[in-house]
């Protein structure tokens, strides 16, 4: 049975994971029959975020690998324990998590930093020939870590990221949310997930595709 990481950032899309995108993430691995192994960095998440006002609230403290052990029930393994697991492939899954806790893309931009953690892992995988799976938000992390090697990624349709995209040495294709974009170099597929305003079933075909295409490339 291959088995296949999935990167989380935390519990929420407004300070952490996307929840339906993680969830459709497992859903499609154990659907296809591959195994799904959740891991986080142990750090602290850059804020907390009220998700019914969708304010801060500075108060309050959270840790990333903590708050992603809800959405794995438990079952999470701490990023710097990922040499451990022998894993087949990695899927990130969006949320702004992604942007302020894996990397400061979303106070950044271009110029953002991916914390170490998660860019050793992308260029070992990279460079061991192990597909790379990246979703919604998280292809400014792949463009920021593997721009340099021309891989072909997806924001959506949206100007800006693909504008930031391109700035951090990706080309960007646009793409619907049920559909992914493969790239040519590297075992690279992106989907855009919630990066388009549309629906979770259309955001469930385009997360589909992308881990069935992941799968075959193994």
């Amino acid at each position: 049975m291959k088995k296949i990481g999935v990167l989380l950032s935390g519990c929420g899309y407004l300070d952490g994971s996307e929840i339906h995108e993680a969830v459709l993430t497992l859903l499609a691995i154990d659907n296809a029959g591959a195994k799904a192994q959740c891991l986080a960095p142990n750090i602290p998440q850059h804020h907390v975020v009220n998700h019914l006002t969708g304010e801060a609230v500075p108060s309050e403290s959270r840790n990333v690998l903590v708050e992603a052990a809800r959405i794995a029930r438990g079952a999470i393994t701490d990023l710097s324990n990922i040499d451990t697991l022998d894993l087949d492939a990695l899927i990130l899954v969006g949320g702004y998590g992604a942007g302020k806790n894996l990397c400061t893309y979303a106070f950044k931009g271009s110029d953002c930093d991916v914390i170490p953690e998660v860019s050793k892992i992308l260029h070992a995988f990279f460079k061991a020939g192990k597909p790379l799976g990246f979703i919604c938000i998280t292809p400014v992390i792949a463009a920021k870590v593997l721009g340099d090697q021309q891989i072909e990624l997806t924001s959506g349709c949206d100007q800006e990221t693909a504008d930031n995209l391109e700035a951090m040495g990706a080309r960007h294709i646009e793409c619907t949310a049920s559909n992914t974009i493969v790239s040519n170099k590297g075992k690279i597929v992106s989907t855009p997930a919630y990066m388009l305003e549309t629906s979770i079933a259309e955001v469930s075909k385009g997360i589909d595709k992308l881990v069935t295409e992941i799968i075959a490339m193994l």
